[in-house]
């Protein structure tokens, strides 16, 4: 062949590229769609239900999402491997992965159907609240189901399950729900919401794999899988966890009405995190296809690519909805106008977190347990911090919801030292430089944020100025200033419908 020998490998890495941009469209796109259904989720939850009732059903979606999490053994990230390497028809190693979440779900739900107190610590149990745990087998194997689709690069069977399914269900159904019953409305609109996106995730599932036809099941090969994913589920579980660490330590010192509070500020900052982990699917396979390679130099590049473009999307929504942070989480209601503090650490948190997201999706191929020991002492610190500073505010009598903020702060600061960590160490081990962020952005934030804070000067009365001009404002201001100051051209590539070859075309 006259062909170049690098002349693959260069091309398997432009299509990955385009795959990766592709991906980055479509999670835009279902970012804008969730963050559409959220806000009135948010305002019914806060202006009907109330922050009480609204912090008893946080913790217990906490605790119910924990165990979820558990319940997939690591096989959101990890199937992508299984995939990649073993031999056996596609279909049968997603089944495998499906029965192993299965029989994960039921030992955790049969858990907490014995021990439902876990899930209201604050409260007493109502109704059908014992029974909210067999939930958990619709969130886990909808995980599952997500994860078998992206490896087929269709990020948009997520989109439509996680932002418009889902969120779409809950608001409607927690509207009509309040009618039912003040009490649980909240929590049935959320077992439907969950149901409705199961459901829709299993459809583009049976389209790619089909049905495994003679596959059997078999439980050496399963504890083999589950063991092979332990690092992988504990990294996956600690990361969940440095998320959800703040209220559930918050939900010990403090009232559901402060927790309520919190929640609402964590549910907004949550939505420039799904910049983020809507790339996790699309990183895996492209990844492991060039760790067989042995193509580090690509990866580097690649991880290096979708942080910036990750980085650079949350700073710009992080400003957006920070500084008016007043005025946003006014939206929900009057009394939730407190959190706007906590809101801007989480905010800041989400920003400095995405360089240890995006190193994380290369290093659990590369490093597992490095990965989950930096893991382990970035949610040990967070831990400390929030339980130092909760007290120290206490001694200081601060009111409670500048209390509340102190578990944000220790968030932020502890994914900060993790993010620096896992950069330096995926560089380490490339032998090739991680190179996320970039001056001209951190200017380009500076500038704007400096024009916001201006906004906030104005009347108490003129709130709306901030929401319905200074957000759109702030953003193309932003927007704008990325694109001339901090955009190369191979940055660009997130915005051109290059068409793609090969996989990334299925």
């Amino acid at each position: 062949m006259s062909q170049k020998a690098g002349d693959p490998v260069e091309r398997t890495e432009g299509d990955d590229i385009a795959a990766l941009a592709k991906g980055g469209r479509a999670n835009v796109f279902g970012f804008v769609l969730r963050l559409a259904a959220r806000v009135p989720f948010l305002f019914i939850a806060g202006r009907l239900y109330g922050a009480s009732v609204l912090g008893r059903f946080a913790y217990a979606v906490l605790v119910i999402e924990f165990a979820a999490q558990l319940a997939t053994f690591g096989l959101k990230r990890g199937l992508a491997e299984q995939l990649a390497k073993d031999a056996r028809p596609q279909s049968h190693v997603v089944a495998d992965a499906l029965l192993l979440c299965f029989i994960g779900s039921c030992a955790t739900a049969g858990l907490l159907l014995i021990f439902p107190e876990a899930m209201f610590p604050n409260s007493g149990l109502n109704g059908l609240d014992r029974l909210l745990p067999l939930i958990v087998i619709a969130i886990a194997m909808t995980d599952i189901a997500l994860a078998g689709c992206a490896y087929q690069f269709n990020i948009a069977a997520s989109v439509r399950a996680r932002s418009i399914v889902e969120p779409w269900t809950i608001s409607i159904a927690a509207l009509g729900f309040y009618f039912y019953s003040a009490r649980d409305g909240l929590i049935l609109a959320y077992v439907l919401a969950m149901l409705a996106a199961f459901a829709t995730s299993l459809w583009p599932l049976l389209r790619h794999y089909g049905l495994p036809r003679e596959w059997r099941p078999h439980p050496g090969r399963l504890w083999h899988i589950a063991i092979r994913n332990l690092p992988l589920a504990a990294a996956d579980a600690i990361e969940w966890g440095s998320r959800r660490l703040d209220l559930a330590i918050l939900g010990l010192f403090a009232t559901p009405y402060v927790v309520g509070i919190y929640y609402v500020a964590q549910q907004v900052a949550s939505l420039p995190q799904k910049l983020k982990t809507s790339f996790e699917p699309i990183l895996g396979p492209v990844i492991t296809r060039n760790i067989r390679l042995g193509n580090h130099a690509a990866i580097a590049r690649q991880v290096s690519q979708v942080g910036f473009w990750i980085v650079a999307a949350q700073l710009g929504v992080a400003l957006a909805l920070g500084i008016p942070g007043e005025a946003v989480m006014g939206l929900v209601g009057p009394t939730f106008v407190g959190g706007a503090i906590a809101l801007a650490c989480l905010l800041a948190a989400e920003v400095l977190a995405a360089p240890a997201v995006v190193s994380e999706a290369a290093l659990v191929y590369l490093a597992r347990m490095r990965n989950l020991t930096i893991s382990v002492l970035a949610i040990a610190l967070q831990a400390g911090l929030t339980v130092l500073l909760i007290l120290a505010a206490r001694r200081l009598a601060l009111p409670d919801l500048y209390i509340a903020a102190m578990p944000a702060l220790a968030l932020a600061l502890a994914l900060a030292c993790g993010a620096l960590a896992k950069s330096w160490l995926l560089g380490r081990l490339l032998h090739e430089r991680v190179r996320i962020w970039r001056a001209s952005l951190v200017i380009c934030g500076l500038v704007v944020a400096i024009a916001g804070m201006s906004l906030t000067l104005l009347p108490a009365r003129f709130e709306w100025v901030e929401l319905v001009i200074g957000i759109p404002a702030m953003l193309g201001v932003y927007s704008l200033l990325v694109w001339r100051l901090a955009f190369k051209d191979p940055d660009r590539t997130l915005f051109r419908k290059k068409g793609l070859q090969g996989p990334a075309n299925a």
